[in-house]
């Protein structure tokens, strides 16, 4: 049966590595079976450019159809100055609450032949890194209310709203746990329970679905202890299960690990696999508008977002595994993007390091 994917290539360098994203899927649906088609539409930016509206309801129609949804990056100083609630930013937060994408997965891993870009000491390095961020997504300051500015005598005064209930952090934390099930069976449960109210909730309730998954061992960690952790010994972490607010700062530190942003996918998802619902696959990197157009982009976080989608929304596992595969052996004969290339290296093009990966793919 055709499955039908939503592109919204979106803003900056989106549009380039969405392009390459596309021409693997192509690849891998013809190499490993499968029956894809795209259709595109407008978020973000250039939504609003076109719309007045960084997610119009064409668009939020369509994903509300689609079998999987695949984002390039919005965003960009263009529209800093802009109402809030019409910035790029704005239309892919709206389209995580309406879609229900509460739970956010970011796999980290640090390539062998990247070591060297890594931050970590050499030693560390060795120990490996590969680990899983499951964030929750639609809940926390982000969306939490009463949220606003007010005068209060005299003085400005903004404030942002940290809740959840407990249904919440129960259904994240039950995508945690299933995630650790299927790994190492081991998940550390990240917030700052000594100080927040919300995070003392968060700690009962994982506590409390732990029940449900003997075989997994559950840990806990203060977000500031996770997030010098992460630098002193990553290799201890498996899963790390943490709110929005604190799973957006330690996932791009995570990232930061590994060598580049440039490497790093995500799916945002309404449920387990298989429980239906589109999900959104995407890279973490910004639409770094700097180098848009000039085929600077590292492609491979969207390619790796790519696999994410073959697996986890059309179940075609061996092709995600191929294109991981592919990627990795793309680094391993020492093709470069600009953003992973050491001084006096030669580096690799955004769309011809699309079509190195296809070719290994293929």
């Amino acid at each position: 049966m055709k499955k039908h994917i939503v592109l919204l290539p979106g803003d900056g360098i989106g549009p380039e590595v969405t392009g390459e994203a596309v021409k693997v899927l192509r690849m891998a649906a013809r190499c490993y079976g499968g029956d894809i088609e795209f259709q595109e539409a407008l978020v973000g930016g250039a939504a609003y450019e076109a719309a007045g509206d960084p997610l119009p309801e064409e668009t939020l129609d369509l994903c509300r159809e689609a079998d999987a949804i695949f984002l390039g990056a919005v965003g960009g100083p263009k529209w800093a100055s802009i109402p809030a609630d019409k910035r790029p930013e704005a239309g892919l937060l709206r389209l995580r609450k309406e879609l229900g994408l509460y739970a956010n997965l970011r796999p980290v891993r640090l390539f062998p032949e990247l070591a060297g870009l890594s931050c970590l000491r050499p030693d560390i390095v060795a120990q490996g890194l590969d680990l899983l961020v499951v964030r929750e997504l639609t809940g926390d300051v982000y969306f939490g209310q009463p949220a606003g500015e007010e005068v209060r005598d005299g003085l400005r005064h903004a404030f942002n709203n940290m809740i959840y209930n407990e249904e919440e952090i129960r259904r994240i934390a039950r995508i945690g746990f299933d995630a650790a099930r299927q790994r190492k069976k081991r998940l550390c449960s990240v917030d700052k329970a000594n100080v927040l109210a919300s995070s003392r909730l968060w700690r009962e309730v994982v506590e409390e679905t732990h029940r449900d998954y003997p075989e997994v061992e559950l840990s806990h960690m203060y977000v500031d202890n996770c997030a010098m952790q992460l630098v002193l010994r990553p290799d201890q972490f498996d899963v790390i299960l943490t709110g929005n607010l604190f799973g957006d700062i330690l996932s791009d530190e995570a990232a930061a690990l590994a060598g580049s942003l440039g490497l790093l996918p995500s799916a945002s998802l309404s449920g387990l696999a298989g429980t239906g619902g589109a999900g959104l696959y995407e890279p973490i990197h910004g639409s770094a508008p700097d180098i848009a157009g000039q085929d600077r982009a590292n492609p491979l976080a969207a390619i790796l977002a790519a696999a994410m989608l073959l697996d986890l929304a059309l179940g075609l596992k061996e092709a995600a595994k191929g294109v991981e595969e592919a990627v990795r052996l793309t680094l391993r004969e020492g093709y470069r993007s600009a953003d992973l290339a050491r001084p006096g290296e030669k580096t690799t093009g955004c769309s011809r390091m699309g079509d190195l990966v296809a070719d290994r793919l293929e």
